[in-house]
């Protein structure tokens, strides 16, 4: 007798740069998607059917994921039980091996639990490098991981009055970018959160002398159009370097035409991170981690990471070797 599929909820993180974004794409691509690398680890599991990702929150080409999530259904053989959810994180990542894709953590969630619609918020970070005349000087460690924008420092108090226009619900029309989409979906959308902040970069204690500094621009909301956060952080970018007024972007959004934002103001791809998909929804299984939870019975507002994590600590995940029994966070 063939066994129903048991139903997932996985965590992963990946650095974006060499994908075209988190979607499948056509493996005849010469760049294809994380989702592609996740599907092919996945059929190492030999299941009896293909398993496929859905996946939470779609990531352009060149983003990063400090964490995204997907739900994904696996229908052993006869006779074979359900993996567990260690077993299901282990198995995954070895196969994902080489590729900077890695698996954080899963849970057994029941079939109406979608990855995407159950989500209720989904939280972006964006890096920004200040004190940097000259590409050159960015430190070749933040390589693809941040934006240095041209002019060196700006002025982030007027940064942070413009972002607050972007809080509340809106119609977004001027800040997203048009694709086949675009017809489909409404502009309007709710901002939970914005906000910047100093931050820090990779070992940039060792470089103080140079006085560069780093800075997060954070965004939370249920969801984003289409490069909307990249247009709002190039947007509050030419605020700080004068070339707008914090007003300026409250005047943004009553225009409510995409054609109206600033001609090549969009941030680059490499300096933005998914950072976490929260939830809200019951689990009925235990975790599988003995030692770091025993019995998680609820995401309560859960993000895939148990606390805001340090960008200095995007790849200190300790994955276990093949014979080890553990698996340890070492940003938790």
């Amino acid at each position: 007798m063939v066994s129903p599929p048991t139903r997932y909820l996985v965590f992963f993180q990946y650095f974006g740069t060499k994908y075209s974004g988190v979607m499948e794409t056509s493996n005849d691509q010469s760049m294809v998607g994380v989702q592609n690398y996740l599907e092919k680890a996945a059929q190492n599991l030999k299941p009896i059917v293909p398993i496929k990702f859905y996946i939470s929150s779609r990531t352009d080409a060149g983003v990063h994921a400090l964490c995204n999530s997907a739900h994904l259904d696996i229908q052993r053989p006869p006779g074979k039980p359900a993996f567990n959810e260690k077993q299901l994180i282990c198995s995954l990542n070895y196969h994902l091996k080489p590729e900077p894709i890695r698996i954080l953590n899963a849970y057994r969630v029941t079939n109406s639990f979608h990855a995407r619609f159950s989500a209720l918020s989904r939280t972006y970070v964006y890096r920004l490098l200040m004190g940097c005349t000259h590409y050159s000087e960015i430190p070749v460690f933040e390589k693809d991981l941040c934006w240095a924008p041209a002019g060196g420092y700006l002025n982030v108090p007027a940064m942070q009055d413009a972002a607050q226009f972007l809080l509340g619900t809106h119609d977004f029309s001027t800040f997203r970018s048009l694709n086949s989409e675009t017809p489909f979906r409404s502009p309007v959308r709710t901002i939970l959160q914005a906000d910047i902040r100093p931050s820090s970069g990779f070992l940039s204690h060792h470089y103080e002398h140079r006085g560069l500094e780093f800075w997060e621009v954070k965004f939370r909301s249920r969801s984003f159009l289409y490069r909307q956060v990249r247009r709002m952080v190039g947007a509050l970018v030419a605020v700080g370097q004068g070339k707008l007024t914090p007003r300026h972007i409250k005047e943004l959004l009553e225009i409510k035409d995409s054609r109206a934002f600033p001609p090549n103001a969009m941030a680059p791809p490499s300096g933005l991170f998914l950072k976490s998909v929260e939830y809200d929804e019951a689990v009925p299984v235990k975790c599988g981690y003995k030692g770091l939870c025993t019995s998680l019975q609820t995401f309560s507002r859960l993000p895939c990471l148990s606390q805001t994590t340090d960008l200095l600590q995007i790849w200190t995940l300790q994955l276990p070797q093949e014979n080890s029994s553990s698996v340890r966070y070492s940003h938790i």
